[in-house]
């Protein structure tokens, strides 16, 4: 059957079996909802029906097939229903994320994505949001006021008026309102018709405002809901049969001390069944290896009431935190950069020229001191290293500067949104900032992604880049973001790693490269990235002196290949299962003395080891058996256990296990001292030697 015969029949029912006006709210409508869903139709009508000229065109298949279609009437969904490919939300177009019922415009490369993809999941869980949104208006009666998904699930920000409900009531009513089929309708809309939009709801205008990165936001319309959530959605609500509600738990909004009354319910939605199985196998091996739980047992670190979202390091977490630190510093050292300290205070003066305090001045801690002059905690630390640069003439010789930077940054995350190591108020980043003459540019991003393969392998995590190119709106001359973004590919190309384009996702100030790992158990996370930025050394005029004594602009690159050493310590604790590497081990050896003629001999190897550096216990415990002191160095995840006795105090020896169990037997002290320092110093993940 042809794509584009079968896409007008699917049109014909769409059109019959999907009525625009289906409801399934119990309560009538308020007048302001009236009004809300008036306006919509209007700016809708505005719109019109935008369309492109219908042409034969080609589609490319991720398979290498090839299938025609016709421009403005093929559509991703009508190319999987004439595969007859089953499991498609979302796609991928030309590399550009695209709603599955977005006819097609031009040839193209196609991309069908599932539930098992990250995109697909998104789409998925956003679309659950808009559809629990209908349900907590329309059922019960509250006022919504965000809605959106994150890695960990769907949410939906509301206050609730008068009224209760269970987890589990919601959870059906939420699968009943999916089982109408309701479609969606999007629209892209302004300050302006925004406000007048939710001219009723003066706390969602005020959330939405402060997350607004361009001129615009996306609105879509779902039987008498309206919601303002990033795209793309599923087709309608039907392609979602599974509901589940996790928690619900108040929000503290930025700059408020007092409850707002908002509440966040969280949750999750899937395609079937078989989708919230896997989903719940993920989770019961993401619970047994919960950076959280691991902290706690093996006394990392914990949180405090009195300095929330700031993480309290005990000994051996501060060992992971500084050998993770030193790791970068030594990487710094072998490729050139310089390590520089800068305040944590600044004036807002600083981050009025940086355009900071604008754009992100809600998210800042500030302080006030003598009368008026008001002072913020640095959330990051490129306006420093700006003022660093202009603080003298620079001359072409000194470039490219490469600048690293370890101060604590701080952040005013809303209360709901924090979360262990993931997410805090405190915390500090390998970040550095590269100033460099155009033509070195090239050079200086294929280091950066060298720099960061070299980190990951260490840790083995695999990974693959993103190029996120110009958004709209943008600031800068189309030529430059040509430019930079031409320079970019190139850098990936020479690169070699598998490298995938994300179409209007960069910064508005620069394109940038986002490098995405995949530890242990399957999970993405995005550490490392690669930003470039044009507007910074302007609103600084920073200007170095060229060859031809004439000034310049010179390019500056962010960058970071941990990210937060606090998030970096939650991911590696979850990949590694608490089951630490030898070389970033806090519980590295443990000696164990069989008889009390021995313990002299023991506390001699403990105080060797140690001297090597080393983190060594020794466990003199007399009310203990050796079987027991085994089992439990070996609870503590030790990396390895020590035993010594009388035979090993006569030839010099030492008995050696894994914390695996494994027995490596009885082997000359001096060498397993040479065979650890090796492990260690390579930075290897093995346990045998």
């Amino acid at each position: 059957m042809a794509v584009t015969h079968l896409f007008r029949q699917v049109v014909r029912k769409s059109a019959v079996g999907v009525p625009f006006h289906r409801r399934y709210g119990k309560f009538q409508l308020s007048p302001s909802l009236k009004e809300r869903l008036r306006v919509f139709e209007s700016l809708r009508e505005k719109r019109g029906k935008k369309g492109v000229a219908e042409k034969p065109l080609s589609i490319q298949l991720a398979d290498g097939r090839t299938v025609k279609g016709t421009a403005g009437v093929s559509t991703p969904l009508v190319v999987a229903q004439s595969l007859r490919l089953k499991g498609a939300l979302v796609s991928r177009v030309n590399g550009e994320l695209w709603e599955l019922e977005r006819p097609l415009e031009a040839d193209c490369e196609l991309q069908l994505l599932g539930f098992d993809t990250v995109e697909g999941k998104q789409a998925a869980w956003r679309t659950g949001a808009c559809v629990l949104s209908g349900v907590l208006e329309g059922v019960f009666g509250s006022e919504v006021c965000r809605v959106g998904a994150s890695e960990f699930g769907l949410y939906c920000d509301h206050v609730l008026n008068n009224s209760h409900f269970s987890l589990s009531e919601v959870e059906e009513k939420c699968r009943e309102a999916a089982a109408l089929r309701l479609p969606f309708f999007r629209l892209e809309l302004n300050s302006e018709e925004l406000g007048e939009l939710f001219q009723d709801s003066k706390l969602r205008l005020q959330l939405v405002e402060e997350e607004m990165s361009g001129s615009s936001v996306t609105v879509y319309r779902c039987g008498d809901s309206v919601s303002v959530c990033r795209g793309p959605l599923l087709p309608h609500t039907g392609f979602l049969k599974v509901f589940r509600m996790l928690q619900l738990s108040p929000i503290t909004l930025a700059n408020q001390t007092e409850s707002s009354g908002l509440t966040r319910l969280m949750g999750v939605a899937f395609p079937a069944e078989r989708d919230r199985e896997e989903w719940e196998r993920e989770q019961e091996a993401a619970r047994r290896r919960d950076h959280r739980r691991i902290g706690m047992d093996q006394e990392l670190f914990f949180f405090n009431e009195v300095s929330p979202g700031s993480c309290f390091f005990l000994p051996k977490g501060a060992h992971i935190y500084n050998t993770l630190m030193e790791f970068i510093k030594s990487e710094y050292r072998r490729r050139g950069f310089s390590e520089v300290v800068t305040p944590t205070l600044f004036s807002t003066a600083l981050w009025e020229r940086s355009g900071h305090w604008e754009h992100y001045g809600k998210n800042m801690f500030t302080v006030t001191s003598e009368g008026s002059l008001t002072h913020a905690l640095k959330p990051m630390n490129c306006p420093a290293h700006c003022l660093m640069f202009e603080h003298r003439v620079r001359s072409w010789r000194e470039l490219p500067l490469r600048w690293a930077d370890f101060g604590a940054l701080h952040r005013n995350e809303l209360s709901g949104a924090l979360g262990g190591l993931t997410r805090v108020r405190r915390f500090c980043q390998d970040d550095a900032h590269i100033f460099c003459a155009p033509e070195q540019l090239e050079e200086e991003i294929v280091a950066c992604l060298d720099f960061v393969r070299s980190v990951y392998r260490v840790f083995g995590f695999s990974f693959h880049c993103l190029l996120s190119t110009r958004p709209t709106p943008c600031l800068g001359d189309p030529e430059q973001w040509d430019d930079a973004e031409q320079q970019l590919e190139n850098s990936l190309q020479q690169f070699g790693e598998h490298w995938e384009l994300n179409p209007g996702d960069g910064a508005f100030y620069g394109p940038k490269i986002d490098i995405l790992i995949k530890d242990a158990i399957g999970r993405q996370h995005q550490c490392a990235t690669i930003q470039l930025d044009f507007q910074l050394p302007i609103r600084f005029d920073l200007q170095y002196l060229g060859r031809d004594g004439r000034k310049h602009r010179p390019v500056m690159i962010h960058r970071a290949v941990l990210g937060s050493l606090e998030r970096m310590i939650a991911i590696l604790a979850e990949n590694f299962g608490g089951k630490w590497p030898l070389w970033l081990s806090p519980a590295q050896i443990s000696v164990i003395p069989v008889g009390g003629s021995s313990e002299s001999y023991g506390r001699q190897v403990a105080q060797q080891f140690c001297e090597a550096g080393f983190v060594v216990d020794l466990d003199v415990d007399p009310g203990a058996t050796l079987n027991k002191k085994i089992r439990s160095a070996q609870l503590a995840q030790y990396n390895y256990i020590f035993v010594v006795g009388d035979k090993e105090c006569e030839s010099g020896t030492v008995s050696v296990r894994s914390r695996a169990g494994k027995q490596l037997g009885r082997r000359p002290t001096e060498e397993v001292l040479r065979s650890l320092q090796h492990l260690r110093n390579c930075r290897s993940n093995l346990d045998e030697f």
